[in-house]
């Protein structure tokens, strides 16, 4: 049992205590961090427990937490006391995404966001996505491996520029070619440290900033076009929702908000949703029984047993591996952790997902587990607290329509090819051979 490390004291003079964690030099630490990040923490939770400190790059020096009990009081912490992690998405977004808000901006913000994310909005949105996913099945071949990452990119580009954007013809066209390049720059992006020189024509933020131009000019437009339709008001697209919403005070975002936040809803629903969906149909190629009943629940209207299947799919293979808080009071108190202003505290996803004291034999892949039952604390795929993701319930009915969508029109051949590793995207973790099925024959009907 590894005892606290106390470290210096704070402005009140009480001791730092911070978790234990490997006295390997920096450089050593950063490496295995990026060469091989799931065993090393995984490595590191067996040796020193389920929390301890460690040196990475971008982040600097990091407490890692994998107990649930700690990650719902870091969750719950004040924000006067934690912020949001350090760096964040909002480098990247801008700073008018609700990534780069804090405080009262951000909980106005989040409750202006709400409600066209949540309940009978997206229930209209289902048709949306069948019709994508139709459309995109139609190119499947039959009979020879299918890699299901990129088809997924599509549907989910598709469905949040018709959903969000409300874009149509030559926007909707200018978008869907801009889109893709721009994600994967950013993406990419957000893995590095700023820069403190520019590396010319190869600096990934001159490249990424190159599409944001076109991106904000795109946008501008369509911003101008959206808040002089006479239609308005009778628009269920999410930019002409922001546009008519006000704030509590009366005030409407600002352009360059709204170009940041659609961005945000963007990157945040489109990418991530995508590899999830990947996973998914790599999980249940490969377990027979499961895809036949899941086959079976799609020709009804349950879904019971596809919603315990996108819940495992998030619990094994979840997209993004931690959700933190940077702290900005002088101290943050976590169980018998006392830690200082700078540090931030991330919470390992992957870490808690695979430990069988929160999920039994964590290692087999078992929608069975989620049946008749909602996830506990220990399932974090959209982080937690104030900045849970605001798009999961929208994220969640576009992956079971999906699938539905998929096991109605097609028949998927079981596998017994061995699991696809994990690749880094990014910010996301996909399968490493694109989540590749075999659709065998097209069902009947």
């Amino acid at each position: 049992m590894n005892s606290p490390h106390v470290d210096l004291l704070d402005a009140d003079h009480l001791p730092t205590t911070l978790p234990p964690g490997p006295r390997l030099p920096v450089v050593v630490q950063g490496l295995g961090f990026v060469a091989a990040r799931r065993s090393m923490l995984a490595h590191l939770t067996r040796r020193h427990g389920r929390a301890f400190t460690i040196h990475i790059p971008l982040f600097g020096r990091v407490v890692i937490l994998a107990d649930p009990a700690l990650a719902r009081q870091l969750f719950t912490t004040s924000t006067e006391v934690v912020h949001n992690v350090h760096p964040h998405l909002g480098r990247i977004l801008g700073t008018g995404s609700v990534f780069a808000l804090e405080g009262t901006d951000h909980r106005r913000r989040r409750k202006l966001l709400t409600p066209p994310l949540h309940g009978k909005r997206i229930k209209g949105y289902e048709a949306v996505v069948e019709a994508e996913t139709l459309a995109e099945i139609r190119s499947w071949p039959a009979g020879r491996p299918l890699r299901t990452l990129e088809p997924m990119m599509r549907i989910t580009l598709n469905v949040i520029l018709r959903t969000v954007f409300g874009a149509q013809d030559d926007d909707l066209d200018s978008l869907r070619t801009l889109i893709p390049p721009m994600v994967t720059a950013g993406s990419r992006l957000a893995t590095l440290p700023d820069l403190p020189v520019p590396l010319g024509p190869r600096d990934p933020r001159r490249r990424f900033d190159a599409y944001r131009t076109q991106y904000d000019s795109l946008i501008a437009g369509l911003i101008t076009k959206t808040r002089n339709d006479s239609r308005l008001e009778e628009r269920d697209d999410i930019l002409a929702l922001m546009i008519a919403s006000r704030y509590d005070h009366g005030t409407a975002m600002t352009d360059a908000d709204i170009a940041d936040e659609l961005l945000t809803l963007l990157v945040a629903g489109h990418e991530t949703t995508a590899t999830s969906l990947a996973w998914a149909f790599e999980r249940i190629s490969r377990h027979p029984a499961l895809l036949a009943d899941l086959t079976a629940e799609a020709a009804t209207d349950d879904n019971d047993l596809r919603t315990a299947t996108i819940l495992e799919t998030q619990r094994a293979r979840p997209v993004i591996d931690f959700a933190g808080r940077s702290v900005v009071a002088d101290m943050v108190e976590l169980g018998p952790y006392r830690i200082p202003q700078g540090y931030n505290v991330l919470v390992a996803i992957s870490l808690l997902h695979d430990d069988s004291r929160e999920f039994t034999d964590p290692e087999r892949f078992d929608p069975s587990r989620f049946l008749g039952t909602k996830p506990g604390a220990a399932w974090l795929p959209f982080g937690g607290g104030t900045r849970r993701c605001i798009g999961a319930a929208f994220a969640h009915m576009e992956m079971d329509i999906v699938l539905r969508t998929v096991l109605r029109t097609v028949t998927i051949e079981a596998t017994n090819a061995p699991a696809e590793r994990w690749h880094s995207r990014g910010v996301a973790s996909a399968p490493g051979r694109g989540g590749r099925i075999t659709v065998r024959r097209y069902a009947s009907g």
